[in-house]
């Protein structure tokens, strides 16, 4: 679940409905699932719903990829059962000429490999960045870049502690399947969360 405040008196929560019939309830799993939004206003001193929007349900044959450190879950196709992570990091540069190209900022990057992925044959891997909110609102002021492409990382959430993005020219070399990673972005798999 993510929740941010919008103003003073309104805040949206993202979430998840899990649909689980008697045959889940007894093997494991859910039925079906689907994103849902919901805008809670205070009136007066109570906090109220305001509206409800439910996303399109989510295709139940994929899998999750679950990160407990930074807070985030990814949906991944079937066919992605037995993915591998690669842990590396990111590197952000000083800006002008003052400091030249000195490292300022790091931070992890997780790349979920598919499980066909070999040295002869690498395929397109799905790399996120995870910045500190202070990291991220530092590249936004163009207070230190990450490589030499001309835009920077495309956010695709966050959470209290974390935004989560997807490298600028990731797939630039065009590897074996980058358009399947591409359709796997197109429908919002990563959905932060909130661990206590």
């Amino acid at each position: 679940m993510d929740m941010k405040k919008t103003s003073e008196d309104i805040y949206e929560v993202n979430g998840e409905i899990i649909e689980i019939t008697s045959k889940e309830k007894e093997s494991g799993g859910f039925a079906a699932r689907r994103p849902i939004t919901l805008v809670v206003k205070k009136f007066e001193k109570r906090w109220l719903i305001d509206s409800v929007t439910p996303g399109d349900y989510m295709d139940v044959d994929s899998i999750t990829y679950k990160n407990t450190l930074y807070g985030f879950n990814f949906s991944l196709p079937k066919s992605w059962k037995g993915y591998t992570i690669v842990n590396s990091q990111w590197e952000g540069l000083a800006t002008g000429d003052a400091q030249g190209e000195a490292i300022v900022e790091t931070g992890p990057m997780i790349s979920i490999r598919h499980p066909q992925w070999t040295a002869d044959n690498p395929r397109q891997d799905i790399p996120i960045m995870v910045f500190t909110t202070s990291q991220w609102n530092s590249l936004q002021e163009n207070e230190f870049h990450i490589g030499a492409a001309p835009i920077g990382p495309k956010e695709l959430g966050s959470n209290a502690k974390y935004v989560f993005a997807l490298p600028a020219r990731y797939n630039y070399a065009f590897p074996t399947r980058y358009e399947e990673v591409e359709e796997i972005l197109e429908s919002d798999p990563l959905q932060p969360v909130e661990y206590p």
